[in-house]
C-alpha cells in the first residue's frame, strides 16, 4: 500500500522531533554547539531543542557551588609551618565563556585556589593570620575572582576553614596565655591595694576630725568579739591614756655608784 511508507516516514519524523526535546531547569543553561560553533547564546531554562546529530549539548548550572581547597603546607612569615584549608563558594555568570574558554573550571578555579592560599598567607605573620581572618578570607576572594573573571566563573566568597598548629607552638601559646592571665591578675590586686589604701587614709583623716569615732570603734570591736563566745577579751586601752599615765608616774631614781672606802 502507497500509504504504509509515508506514515513510516511521519513516524521517524515524529520520534526524530520528540528526541531533540530537552528540558532545562531553573538553574541550568545550556550552551549549544551547531557543527561545531557555538550559538551566541545560551539556551534555556524551559523546553529546548537540540536537533542531533547537528546540536550537541552542554549543560551548565548556575547554583552556587561549595568547593573545599585541600590542606595546604604554609610556611608563615615569621617562619611557622602550618597547614590551612579553605573552602570557596562560586557561581556560573557566562555558561558560554564557562564552557568554551577552559575545560574544567572547577579544577582549574580550585588550582588557583591553592596557590593562592599558599603565597597569601605565607606573606603574613602566625598572629596576624589568627587574628585578622576576616581581611586575608577579602584579600584571597579579590585575588582568585580577578583570575576567574575571564572564564565566566564569579567567586563569592572564601574562608579559610581550620588552621592547624605544631605542638610546640600549641605549647608555647597555652604558656604565653597563662603568662597574660598572671599579668592581668597581678595588675587587678595591684590595683585593689592601691584603692584600699585610698580609702584607708581617707577614713584615717576623718576619723581625725572627730576623736569619738575612735572610741565608738572600739566599742563595735567588742560588740564583735563577744558575738563569737570567745573566753579572752581583749580590751583596747587607748593611746592618749597610755601618755597621760607616763606624765603622771615619777622617774625611777637613778642607781649611785657604791662609795669606795
Amino acid at each position: 500500500m502507497p500509504g504504509i511508507p509515508l506514515l513510516v516516514f511521519l513516524a521517524i519524523v515524529i520520534l526524530y522531533l520528540l528526541n531533540c526535546i530537552k528540558i532545562l531547569r531553573e538553574y541550568e543553561r545550556g550552551v549549544i554547539f551547531r557543527l561545531g560553533r557555538a550559538l551566541p547564546e545560551p539556551k534555556g531554562p524551559g523546553i529546548i531543542f537540540v536537533f542531533r546529530p547537528f546540536d550537541q549539548i552542554v549543560r551548565v548550572s548556575l547554583r552556587q557551588e561549595v568547593m573545599e581547597v585541600p590542606p595546604q603546607d604554609v610556611i608563615t612569615k615569621d617562619n611557622v609551618t602550618i597547614k590551612v584549608n579553605a573552602v570557596i563558594t562560586m557561581r556560573v555568570m557566562d555558561p558560554a565563556k564557562a564552557v568554551i574558554e577552559v575545560s574544567n573550571y572547577v579544577y582549574q578555579t580550585s588550582q588557583f585556589a591553592q596557590t593562592t592560599l599558599r603565597s597569601v598567607l605565607g606573606e603574613v605573620e602566625l598572629d596576624g593570620l589568627l587574628s585578622h581572618r576576616d581581611v586575608l578570607n577579602q584579600r584571597i576572594q579579590t585575588i582568585i575572582d580577578l583570575r576567574t573573571e575571564p572564564w565566566g566563573v564569579k567567586v563569592v566568597s572564601v574562608e579559610v576553614k581550620q588552621v592547624d598548629l605544631p605542638e610546640s607552638m600549641l605549647r608555647a601559646m597555652a604558656k604565653q596565655a597563662e603568662a597574660e592571665r598572671e599579668k592581668r591578675s597581678k595588675i587587678i590586686n595591684a590595683e585593689g591595694e592601691f584603692a584600699a589604701a585610698q580609702r584607708l587614709v581617707e577614713a584615717a583623716n576623718q576619723l581625725a576630725t572627730q576623736p569619738y569615732t575612735l572610741q565608738l570603734k572600739y566599742l563595735q570591736t567588742l560588740i564583735d568579739i563577744g558575738v563569737e563566745k570567745n573566753t579572752t577579751i581583749v580590751f583596747p586601752l587607748p593611746m592618749e591614756l597610755l601618755s597621760l599615765l607616763s606624765k603622771a608616774l615619777p622617774a625611777a631614781p637613778a642607781a649611785t655608784p657604791p662609795e669606795q672606802k
